[in-house]
Order: structure tokens, then C-alpha cells, then sequence
């Protein structure tokens, strides 16, 4: 388990709109441009593998968000092309400081990671969580959204793998995913999960019955 002395006061940083990485969960990737390959090669030299995943704030991409989340490369295949399919394994959520100029092509940031001790912990509990009530809210949002997923699988899945899970592969916009990264605890996190589907349903309703979820 990873302790937070263990953790560098600098990050590379991963920015990518609607990409969530959350702790203990798994991020896949395709690294392909040339700055982030780059980046991918320099972070395998590193002792702790890690890349800081976090979001535009804004269109153009200069702004930030000020809280992103770690993941560490925990496996890669090299493509015939010379890229790479990653997979990240989410480590702590980070507060990002102003990125460094000049010395790489990609961005290098100091980091601070109070406030997440949390995230270093073991698997997160939900004792509020109505699972029966909370899939089949999700088998609407499914059926509206035309989406398919291995029902059996989210059935066996424990409490933070289910919420995270869908919290990182649902088709939210970016500040709807960056509300997801930045919930308290997992209560908060399916709370927001349930408001989002909600939300869209609603929204959908709106708009006529015959039209599905974009």
C-alpha cells in the first residue's frame, strides 16, 4: 500500500476532458502523441510510476482544474505503430499548482495531498447503499442512453468498484465527471451518480419520449 511519504511533491500531468481516474480504480489508456509517449517513457524511469490525471477547465485547455488524481502505470502493451495501451491503477486525488515552464514538452506540476489521506485507505463502504434500487435506475438510464453492460458482473461487484466504476465509463460531460472526482466520500460520489442519471432521464422526458440519451 502506497504511505504518502511515499508520494512526489511533482506530478507529470495527463490533461484530458471527461477522463476520470479515481483511487483504486483502473483507467485504461492510448498513448499516442508525441509529448505524452515522451512522458510515458520518462515516467517508467520512476520509482513510483505515476501520472496526474486531471481536466481542462476550460475549451482551450489553459485552465486547469485544481483537483486531479494520480494513477500509477500498473500495465502496458506496446502497439506495431510504436504506441502504447496503458492501464492506470488510481492512487490519491492531488491539489495542482501552477504547471513549471519549458523543461519538458509535456506539463510538470507541484502537487499537494492533504486532504486525501482517505484515498490511501482501503476499499470505501456505502451503508446507505440501496443496491436495488440504485441498478434499476441504472438499467433506465441504460435502456434511454441505448448502452449495454454485463449485468451479472455489477451484480458481484462490492459497493466502491460498482460506483466508480460507472463513474468513470458513463458518458458525463467534464464538469459533471470533475463532481464525481471531488466528492467527499462514496456516499457523496453515488449521491452525485444518482442526481446525474436522474437529471438525464428527466431531461429526456423532457425532450419526448421517443428520443434516447446523447
Amino acid at each position: 500500500m502506497t504511505r504518502r511519504a511515499d508520494l512526489p511533491a511533482r506530478l507529470p500531468l495527463f490533461p484530458l476532458p471527461g477522463a476520470l481516474m479515481l483511487p483504486r480504480a483502473r483507467l485504461p489508456l492510448h498513448i499516442f502523441e508525441p509529448r505524452y509517449l515522451a512522458m510515458f517513457d520518462d515516467v517508467l524511469k520512476t520509482p513510483g510510476r505515476l501520472i496526474g490525471m486531471i481536466q481542462p477547465a476550460d475549451d482551450s485547455g489553459k485552465r486547469l482544474h485544481q483537483i486531479g488524481c494520480a494513477g500509477r502505470i500498473t500495465s502496458f502493451t506496446e502497439t506495431e505503430d510504436n504506441r502504447y495501451m496503458i492501464t492506470l491503477t488510481g492512487i490519491s486525488r492531488f491539489r495542482v499548482g501552477l504547471p513549471e515552464e519549458g523543461f519538458t514538452p509535456y506539463l510538470v506540476a507541484p502537487v499537494t495531498w492533504g486532504g486525501f489521506e482517505r484515498d490511501l485507505g482501503p476499499a470505501e463502504t456505502d451503508a446507505g447503499f440501496d443496491r436495488e434500487a440504485f441498478l434499476k435506475l441504472l438499467a433506465r438510464y441504460f435502456n434511454e442512453a441505448d448502452l449495454r453492460t454485463d449485468w451479472e458482473s455489477l451484480d458481484d461487484a462490492d459497493d466502491e468498484l460498482l460506483i466508480n466504476s460507472l463513474s468513470i465509463l458513463l458518458p458525463f460531460g467534464t464538469e459533471d465527471k470533475q463532481a464525481l472526482l471531488e466528492a467527499p466520500s462514496l456516499t457523496t460520489r453515488r449521491e452525485t451518480l444518482v442526481a446525474l442519471m436522474e437529471f438525464a432521464l428527466a431531461a429526456n422526458r423532457g425532450a419526448g419520449t421517443e428520443d434516447k440519451l446523447q
